[in-house]
């Protein structure tokens, strides 16, 4: 293939009409120029211009060739005025995955405020379970999730992002086992309302269930934690939920907590990223912004 710049030198003189104005335009010499359109006619086996008393004219091969030469620096020169976009955080793309509850409760305040300062990147969200967020991640899909953890995947680094503390709620109906800590076995003959299986919140209960010899079953299970939390507030039963996502209802009363007298361990929300994968600079940016609102990721940085 021919040097790149003698078709950038052709395209300019070729616009130019004359040599001494390309080589003007290209900060080089008029014999530069006049080299690379002679090295590019020898090479091609064609005359790319009529030299003229007043310049030059293209030929037929020459406007030929100008036919596909021209649209190709246009596409050059807007692949450049991309990339300073991207720098400059005028476009681009953030992909984030996440459960609808951590999206909600965790994100969407740091969202709202990098939409603000940042309008023309577009953001796509793709919601699901932890397990569903690190396939996705691992295919390629989105630029990082935020899951719960452990997780363990040599593919992945993951990086602890905030600490949460889960807890059994219910409505008014239930408001008198609040009084008092009750046992797992207690909990265990109630209703329970649960997230569906496969989500690490369910694992996550069954585990503490199972390390106190209970072994228990949802009598609802919901896709959501508001549902939930609406399930829960009709007196449909006991949820297991987040208990910072809860915090409005227990103030207002329409939820009471139900203590345990074996403390529900708390548990980590990290933000998980391919080791092989580079972040895009919108992502970058976006995690600039958690990170300055979550201090526990700070300090495991």
């Amino acid at each position: 293939m021919i040097n790149l710049e003698w078709y950038r030198i052709f395209y300019h003189t070729a616009k130019a009409g004359n040599l001494t104005k390309a080589a003007q335009e290209l900060y080089i010499t008029q014999p530069s120029v006049s080299y690379a359109i002679k090295q590019m006619e020898e090479t091609l086996g064609v005359k790319l211009f009529h030299r003229q008393s007043k310049g030059v004219k293209l030929t037929v091969e020459g406007q030929a060739l100008l036919e596909y030469v021209e649209p190709s620096f246009s596409l050059l020169d807007a692949g450049e005025a991309k990339i300073n976009n991207l720098k400059r955080l005028t476009g681009g793309e953030l992909r984030v995955g996440a459960s609808d509850s951590l999206l909600k409760h965790m994100l969407l305040p740091h969202l709202d405020s990098f939409h603000a300062d940042y309008p023309d990147i577009h953001i796509r969200l793709s919601h699901g379970k932890t397990p569903d967020i690190v396939h996705r991640l691992k295919e390629g899909h989105i630029d990082f999730g935020i899951v719960h953890m452990p997780i363990v995947d040599p593919m992945l680094e993951v990086t602890a992002l905030s600490v949460i503390q889960d807890c059994f709620v219910a409505g008014k109906a239930y408001k008198e086992l609040g009084e008092q800590p009750l046992t797992a076995e207690k909990l265990g003959t109630l209703p329970l309302l649960l997230l569906s299986q496969g989500s690490s919140t369910r694992r996550f209960v069954e585990q503490w269930f199972a390390g106190q010899g209970v072994a228990v079953e949802a009598d609802i299970e919901l896709g959501s934690i508001d549902l939930l939390v609406e399930f829960a507030r009709r007196g449909f039963g006991v949820a297991f939920v987040t208990r910072s996502f809860v915090q409005d209802e227990l103030a207002a009363g329409s939820l009471t907590e139900l203590r345990t007298t074996e403390p529900v361990p708390s548990r980590s929300v990290g933000i998980a990223i391919r080791k092989d994968m580079p972040l895009s600079l919108a992502a970058s940016q976006f995690l600039m912004t958690l990170r300055s609102g979550f201090p526990a990721w700070n300090a495991a940085r």
